[in-house]
């Protein structure tokens, strides 16, 4: 493998949309469009998605959570494909081009994004880093709905209105659910081997079946929330989404296939739901976004 395909393995390309949806869905609920900030609030997103993917390689593979029969693909720490030191520098690197984005878009509006940009650069490191890694306390999904969801859709309507408006904070709820999904996917894989070297995950603590069972309610629940933000706003104009955001209904295609494929799949055949899932995010928040534009 060449040199920069390790270091697209470790970037783990098929998941970046869960960085880049979330700041297409809050510019564009934001109805305005600065096209530097724009391009900023993606700089943030990537630098932080890379930056954690790398992370959680390079902590897992020095603690010796990675192992050789590992469902997923391989890490670059733990096969030897990258020294740990080079991954660690890498990570750090990511975060610090997420941070002068970020300190950019702070002058320009306001110097609370700097804290806030602190906590999600904090909460980065401590997934699976630090002494006691919340992802093994079973709380990485609560963080990532609330980092990949509404902090970063929420966000990047503010650093384009400088105010969040309601319909940013509805279409936060429904991306932060697919993320939750990705994750969701991607640790009822990894159960078998997390449980061994006493990872505790939410899956693994949940088990298999109700891991399944949570996947499945996370997906309905984001369709799900569309409509509800919908219905509010029927009643009160302005105070959930407009009716053009049931364009993101048109994602259910997409939804099928890993919907079904969650129920009875294992070990490695469980690695097109996370692919799929990934590919739903995408999709949907697309849908979303032209539903929010066509609303403007």
């Amino acid at each position: 493998m060449s040199r920069l395909g390790v270091w697209v393995k470790g970037a783990r390309p098929r998941t970046l949309g869960a960085g880049i949806t979330p700041v297409v869905v809050g510019t564009v609920a934001a109805g305005v469009f600065v096209p530097w900030r724009f391009a900023a609030a993606l700089l943030v997103a990537l630098g932080l998605q890379v930056g954690v993917n790398l992370a959680n390689d390079f902590h897992d593979g020095v603690r010796g959570v990675d192992t050789p029969d590992r469902l997923g693909p391989p890490r670059i720490t733990s096969s030897g494909l990258a020294p740990a030191r080079t991954v660690l520098l890498a990570a750090l690197l990511s975060i610090l081009v997420a941070g002068v984005a970020g300190l950019a878009l702070a002058a320009a509006t306001t110097w609370w994004l700097v804290p806030i940009g602190a906590l999600a650069m904090l909460a980065l490191w401590l997934y699976s880093g630090g002494p006691r890694p919340y992802a093994e306390l079973g709380l990485g999904e609560v963080m990532v709905f609330v980092f990949f969801g509404l902090m970063a859709t929420a966000g990047s309507a503010y650093v384009q209105a400088e105010s969040v408006p309601t319909a940013a904070w509805w279409a936060s709820v429904p991306i932060g659910l697919l993320a939750v999904a990705i994750l969701v996917a991607n640790n009822l894989r990894d159960i078998p081997t997390d449980a061994v070297v006493g990872k505790r995950t939410l899956a693994v603590r949940l088990g298999d079946a109700r891991t399944r069972v949570l996947y499945r309610a996370c997906v309905v629940a984001a369709f799900g929330a569309v409509v509800f933000g919908v219905v509010i706003d029927a009643f009160a104009d302005k105070s959930g989404l407009p009716p053009w955001s049931l364009l993101a209904l048109g994602a259910a295609f997409v939804a099928v296939r890993p919907f079904d494929q969650v129920g009875r799949a294992a070990g490695r055949e469980l690695v097109p739901v996370l692919v799929g899932t990934a590919r739903l995010q995408v999709v949907f928040g697309a849908l979303l976004a032209l539903g929010l534009w066509i609303a403007w």
